[in-house]
């Protein structure tokens, strides 16, 4: 399977190049750059540390798209829905693990996946993916005398806040309880904010250092609580699992997909 990988100099990108190059099945057919990148030009290998691999970093997608199968695309929303249709264009995969998309952003990305096999997901890896169905069985089996609070550390360059995985957490929570998170999540408290709501979600979000990601979903009652949690050590988890999804993807009908579909976890 011939995959592309967008924005192939940040550290995602290089992650995802290795495992690509580790992987038995896939090959690395084309990595893309923003214009203007110094990186352009250069072999894609080199930039992620494994030797040449005669691949170019290009600052144009739309003949790379053309010759792969499908494309990995941990960027930015904005270059996620310019990516998404051009790989609905080019009839491929598209597996999305950029975070921090709007409703506008995540409309368009569907309207794609009427030509497109996109799978989307806020984490690519086994266990967060996991760790979300075993927090949706936890929310409906616990009633709202247990209040859900998510908590999220990332590293001190992560630019969205709650984090992607943190907002998986919490829509799981959400439909353990039977209803719509947007509806019921509390983001910022700061201030004389008053008693707790009953029935919320609440949310909190640290910032430091090099941490790749850690989660915690806890389940707060009286006398007892229940703590999920996950910790991720290496960014190659993500990277993994992103490359299993772009395998399961490859030939599937076009549609909007997640790592619940991938994982044979969507109905557990």
């Amino acid at each position: 399977m011939n995959l592309v990988v967008v924005g192939a100099a940040g550290r995602m990108g290089q992650a995802l190049i290795r495992v690509i190059h580790q992987t038995e099945g896939v090959r690395l057919s084309g990595a893309v750059e923003r214009s203007g990148s110094p990186f352009v030009g250069r072999d894609a290998g080199e930039l992620a540390g494994i030797g040449i691999l005669n691949v170019a970093v290009s600052d144009d997608p739309l003949p790379v798209f053309a010759a792969a199968d499908g494309v990995l695309d941990f960027t930015t929303p904005a270059a996620t829905v310019e990516f998404a249709g051009y790989a609905a264009q080019a009839r491929i995969a598209h597996i999305v693990g950029t975070t921090g998309c709007s409703s506008q952003d995540d409309d368009a990305i569907a309207a794609a996946a009427r030509h497109a096999t996109i799978v989307k997901s806020g984490n690519m890896s086994l266990g967060v993916n996991l760790l979300g169905v075993l927090v949706r069985q936890a929310a409906a089996a616990l009633d709202e005398a247990f209040d859900i609070e998510v908590v999220e550390m990332h590293h001190r360059h992560k630019v969205d806040a709650p984090s992607g995985t943190a907002l998986l957490l919490g829509e799981q929570a959400a439909a353990g309880r039977g209803f719509e998170l947007a509806d019921n999540s509390v983001r910022v408290r700061d201030g004389h904010t008053g008693p707790r709501p009953g029935g919320a979600i609440g949310f909190a979000t640290l910032r430091g250092g090099s941490v790749v990601g850690e989660h915690q979903v806890i389940l707060a009652g009286e006398g007892e609580r229940v703590v999920l949690s996950h910790l991720a050590e290496d960014r190659t988890i993500f990277a993994r699992g992103a490359v299993k999804a772009a395998l399961w993807a490859h030939g599937r009908k076009p549609g909007l997909y997640s790592m619940l579909d991938v994982l044979g976890l969507a109905d557990k």
